[in-house]
């Protein structure tokens, strides 16, 4: 049975396949209504335990993944995941790192990585992806 978001769930980004991918702020309060299957946290330090199965990428703020390949095998399973399950990606503020790894969903789900960024700011949050090496790094995600 397919368990993913509504497309008015807060944070809910569409990807073109029609895969549905919640970002938020780890800052903030559990948005109300279901809860993830599966979520990705990007930060710098282990998060604290979740009613969901989580993945922890290491990935400081305002910086770029600790691990190219780790990051690109845990974004490949939330973006396998998020076809049947509610996925999850978040970090502190819910802009930078998880714009940046939503792009990368993008990217994996067949947006060409020169417009991933673009696509993640008028789908998801204006002001996604901080810095320019963030969006080097999505630019350069599939090679």
């Amino acid at each position: 049975m397919t368990e993913t978001w509504n497309t008015n769930d807060p944070g809910v980004l569409r990807l073109p396949s029609g895969r549905l991918v919640r970002g938020r702020a780890l800052r903030r309060p559990v948005p109300a209504g279901p809860t993830p299957a599966f979520a990705v946290y990007l930060l710098g330090r282990r998060p604290p335990e979740a009613p969901w199965e989580v993945k922890w990428l290491r990935w400081p703020d305002f910086w770029l993944p600790s691990s190219h390949s780790e990051a690109q095998a845990v974004l490949g399973e939330a973006w396998a995941r998020a076809g049947d399950e509610r996925v999850e990606i978040a970090c502190g503020g819910g802009r930078g790192r998880t714009g940046t790894a939503l792009a990368c969903l993008a990217v994996l789900d067949g947006v060409p990585a020169a417009q991933a960024v673009d696509f993640v700011r008028q789908n998801y949050d204006t002001r996604a992806v901080e810095t320019p090496w963030q969006k080097r790094y999505v630019r350069r995600f599939a090679d």
